[in-house]
């Protein structure tokens, strides 16, 4: 096994627990979350807009990376791919989310495809949190997970 594909197994073992230790933390979800999607405050809704406190600033190869993340949802494990263009000091110059789901869960995440650069675009990988976007927050787990596996792909 390569040491990119015993990082992906690490991650997605370590996806689940994550998640049921959120959710016994008080995140509940509500009927209309077929695919997921948790309540979240407008100040979780995004990532996070401080884009100057990075300790970890120009620890990155500018260039185009991309990761697979996966997160669990009610219908099983969902997986999207992700593709990060990282200009100078790990500043995000472009992102595509591709969906790989299926049925409701591909509806979040096709949503969640076409908001996510309005929200990272132009920030620092570092300073990213992502919550919830376009109403779908599990896929936001996937989506951090890819962004954990980049960053360390990145770093020079």
């Amino acid at each position: 096994m390569t040491l990119r594909r015993h990082q992906k197994a690490v991650l997605a073992a370590t996806a689940v627990p994550t998640l049921l230790l959120a959710a016994a933390c008080g995140q509940a979800s509500t009927s209309d979350d077929a695919a997921g999607s948790t309540p979240s405050s407008a100040a979780s809704e995004s990532a996070s807009a401080d884009t100057g406190s990075s300790e970890a600033s120009g620890d990155y190869t500018p260039g185009t990376y991309e990761a697979s993340g996966s997160y669990s949802n009610p219908g099983g494990t969902s997986t999207i791919d992700v593709e990060v263009t990282l200009g100078d000091v790990g500043i995000i110059d472009a992102v595509t989310v591709t969906p790989k789901a299926s049925g409701t869960s591909k509806q979040y995440q096709e949503k969640f495809a076409g908001g996510i650069a309005d929200e990272v675009v132009g920030k620092n990988i570092d300073d990213l949190d992502v919550s919830k976007v376009a109403g779908s927050s599990l896929t936001a787990g996937g989506f951090n997970q890819a962004i954990d596996e980049i960053k360390s792909e990145a770093r020079g």
